[in-house]
């Protein structure tokens, strides 16, 4: 299996203490040394960084440890290959354009029978995982049901998105994170967790190396940063745990709606 992270906030921050306790899972504290990628939002626009070495050794990830990149919107994944070779086109995020935004995406588990249900037109996947393909058959099932122009009220978008995520996780573990560059969206088919800080500030350690941070002194009195991660990052935190079929919705921070959705049949939409 793979791990997911992604952070949503209310002023741009750099996810570099996050980021640090997960690439050690890339092939030090865990098995997942099959590339990673992570995605910062700035605006309309994005800048993402991937790379087919393990996490834990990688140049490029060495970089991100170490430039602090200020977003409001990060998504990050690391990744241990189960569909496809480990090959730059394979690893995650995953972008697209919908709606004249850039929508990116990540995903950990594996799909089985995938092929037929989630088969597309519009959008085509590059490589050759079947994490790509549910994007893709995610995306045109938007596009078929509100059209070709962004909704004025986005919440509709991804409620609808939450039960499509559902029918996927027929066909095996869907795990997912999802964002527009505003809006960030979870699906937890097994394992996902998230923690949202605010003031007061405290420290913070994190479980995969000997890293502590006070955040106290890195952040201002209206600071709100929310972070997913499959596993809890740091040990001394309480962090919030989903339910099977459990989605939640953040927007600057925030937590904006959420919900559990049961799982449903897989048809065309």
């Amino acid at each position: 299996m793979c791990e997911l992270l992604a952070m949503s906030a209310n002023v741009p921050t750099d996810i570099v203490f996050s980021f640090t306790g997960l690439a050690e899972r890339g092939g030090v504290t865990g098995p997942h040394v099959d590339g990673w990628g992570i995605t910062f939002y700035e605006g309309k626009g994005n800048r993402t960084f991937k790379d087919a070495a393990p996490s834990c050794s990688s140049q490029v990830a060495r970089l991100i440890k170490s430039y602090p990149i200020k977003s409001e919107v990060v998504i990050s994944h690391i990744r241990q290959a189960n569909r496809g070779a480990v090959r730059l086109e394979n690893t995650h995020p995953f972008t697209r354009e919908l709606w004249g935004r850039y929508w990116s995406y990540a995903h950990n588990g594996q799909l089985s029978n995938y092929q037929q249900p989630l088969h597309t037109k519009r959008y085509q996947r590059v490589g050759e995982t079947d994490s790509e393909q549910a994007f893709c058959w995610l995306l045109e099932s938007l596009v078929n049901k509100f059209g070709e122009q962004a909704p004025k009220d986005m919440i509709p978008v991804f409620e609808h998105i939450a039960l499509l995520a559902a029918k996927i996780r027929r066909l095996g573990v869907f795990n997912m994170i999802l964002s527009d560059g505003r809006y960030l969206m979870n699906f937890c088919s097994n394992n996902l967790c998230y923690i949202t800080r605010r003031a007061p500030f405290g420290t913070a350690q994190l479980i995969d190396t000997d890293v502590v941070i006070d955040f106290h002194q890195e952040t201002t009195p209206d600071d709100v940063v929310t972070i997913v991660a499959t596993r809890p990052l740091t040990g001394n935190e309480h962090w919030q745990v989903l339910q099977p079929g459990e989605w939640k919705l953040f927007r600057l921070g925030e937590l904006l709606c959420g919900g559990i959705t049961a799982e449903a049949g897989l048809a065309q939409n």
